[in-house]
């Protein structure tokens, strides 16, 4: 016999639309990339529905498996996954997230792809990593034509191939980076693997890497050092005559989130490999992946708030606490509408981001504000989203905690897009770098967020706070992250007043930079419009 009725529970948010957000598709238009929203919104439907959301579920419940060698003993050094994941990347591929910017022409293409990663990653974090990667050898790859010639065009294949073949044999390529070592870390001039150059223009690589991920990728990017220095080198893992490069996987690392996404350690037995770019460049040719995958840390944070903050909202929605809606009780709404306001921030950034990306090739001021406000807004942005994703979590009470609700599969991804590619000592230590070396880059993010003067008092005297703060040199690399973290606040802050809904805008500056704010979320001062705020999350 039955002991309870069950109600008072909040009915599944899915399918839900991950595309209708406000923030997203503003930005698309304004970057110039107005032309991919039907594709955006196809990927919305997608990506909010019952499938990619189970998808996404059974490749983290059921995380790939190593097999180092076959039932009789060959060594193969291959990744088993879940054949959803294989799904995940099929739709992936198919809209050209890894790669269609460099094969399509059209102005604002790379804002396109960002605003499709950033929606697609709605269903499933783990596999935009080789995805993001196979985006972001692209440039680097070209510092060798004839390697660029020979494999770009698989590389952005709109046909998902997976499966250790030659590479040319294949229908569509996926790539993957390989950098750190144990002793180095983000030291990547600390590398002791070796690269030494054969008869034929080759090299024969020994070493071991710390943290490979994607390891089942066709081909990856590395860094030993050559004769004349730290180089870079593209290292497939079946070689032209069909056998295997002898480039073993050691494990599969025990991540705290990610966890649909094999990372690994992997020992190079004298792998075969050919360079990129001049011996002892390797740095300088690598970091034209490394600035590509930055961008995509800083749309994966915005992708974990934006997908927080709906759970969290479509939760209060429903949820009734003593006698009202939790979104009807004032404390609630507070804590709601402060986490719209991160999330659409990093969003609207995000964009800013993505168009400047676009023109860098073209436009010296773009590529000099890119190259500091990609800096700045990796440090801050992804060191924002764990907090909002556990603030988020909270809104649901116990149910958060709770695996079926999906807010811990989000809590544990938060903090991967802070730490992978430079974490937050790192980004802010390249943000100062990026001033020092190249004044240009300061000149182009002042004459950026002066855009938006005298629209704001508060952003008005915290742009005069920035200029205050970079003329004192001054212990700057201790004072870096107070620096950097300010230079973000403002570009963000200057966004929204140009660009966002003028409530959202009103409000991150009277907190963000009016300092009118408590420390955790849900201290908005009194008079902020909540209810506008808030409906910016609404996805049904």
């Amino acid at each position: 016999m039955p002991t309870h009725e069950v109600f008072n529970q909040v009915p599944t948010i899915v399918p839900f639309d991950a595309a209708r957000n406000p923030a997203l598709l503003e930005g698309l238009h304004r970057e110039g990339a107005g032309w991919a929203e039907a594709e955006v919104r196809e990927l919305g439907a997608l990506a909010g529905g019952f499938a990619a959301q189970e998808w996404g579920r059974l490749a983290n419940e059921y995380p790939p498996v190593l097999r180092t060698h076959d039932r009789y003993g060959h060594r193969i050094d291959e990744v088993e996954f879940h054949p959803h994941w294989h799904d995940l990347m099929n739709v992936a591929v198919a809209h050209g997230l890894h790669g269609s910017p460099w094969s399509d022409e059209r102005r604002g293409a790379h804002t396109a792809r960002a605003a499709k990663f950033f929606t697609w990653g709605t269903a499933e974090a783990g596999h935009m990593c080789p995805i993001s990667m196979t985006y972001a050898i692209v440039p680097a790859l070209r510092h060798n034509p004839e390697l660029a010639a020979r494999f770009e065009p698989l590389l952005s294949s709109r046909t998902y191939d997976f499966g250790l073949r030659e590479p040319t044999t294949k229908a569509g390529l996926i790539a993957g980076m390989s950098m750190t070592e144990k002793q180095g870390g983000s030291d990547v001039r600390a590398n002791t693997t070796t690269a030494t150059p054969q008869p034929d223009g080759s090299y024969r690589i020994v070493g071991h890497k710390w943290f490979t991920s994607a390891p089942m990728s066709d081909m990856f990017l590395t860094l030993a050092q050559a004769p004349g220095g730290l180089s870079c080198f593209l290292l497939p893992r079946v070689l032209p005559d069909g056998t295997r490069n002898p480039i073993r996987i050691q494990r599969l690392k025990d991540k705290l989130g990610n966890k649909s996404n094999a990372s690994s350690e992997i020992e190079y037995e004298n792998a075969l490999g050919w360079l990129v770019g001049a011996e002892g460049a390797g740095v300088k040719t690598i970091i034209e992946m490394v600035n590509m995958t930055r961008l995509d840390c800083v749309i994966g944070s915005a992708t974990n708030m934006r997908a927080s903050t709906v759970y969290a909202v479509h939760h209060a929605r429903h949820r009734e606490a003593f006698g009202a809606k939790l979104i009807d009780q004032p404390a609630m709404r507070n804590v709601l509408a402060d986490l719209v306001i991160e999330s659409d921030a990093a969003t609207t950034v995000m964009m800013r981001l993505a168009g400047a990306t676009d023109r860098a090739g073209t436009d010296p001021a773009e590529a000099a504000l890119r190259r500091i406000a990609l800096a700045v807004t990796k440090y801050w942005v992804c060191k924002r989203a764990p907090a909002h994703s556990a603030e988020a979590l909270e809104c649901l009470g116990g149910n958060g905690y709770a695996e079926e609700s999906g807010m811990p599969r989000l809590y544990r991804e938060a903090p991967l897009m802070s730490i992978w590619e430079g974490s937050g000592n790192v980004a802010a230590l390249d943000a100062l770098r990026a001033m020092g070396r190249q004044p240009e880059t300061v000149e182009a993010y002042f004459e950026e967020v002066s855009l938006a003067r005298g629209e704001n008092p508060r952003l008005d005297d915290a742009i005069t706070r920035v200029g205050k703060e970079l003329a004192d040199l001054s212990d700057i690399e201790y004072r870096a992250r107070r620096v950097v973290e300010l230079m973000a606040l403002v570009l963000q802050g200057a966004q929204l007043v140009r660009h966002g809904h003028a409530a959202i805008a009103d409000a991150f500056c009277a907190t963000r930079l009016g300092e009118d704010w408590g420390i955790a979320f849900g201290t908005l001062p009194t008079g902020v419009d909540t209810a506008a705020i808030i409906e910016r999350a609404f996805v049904s």
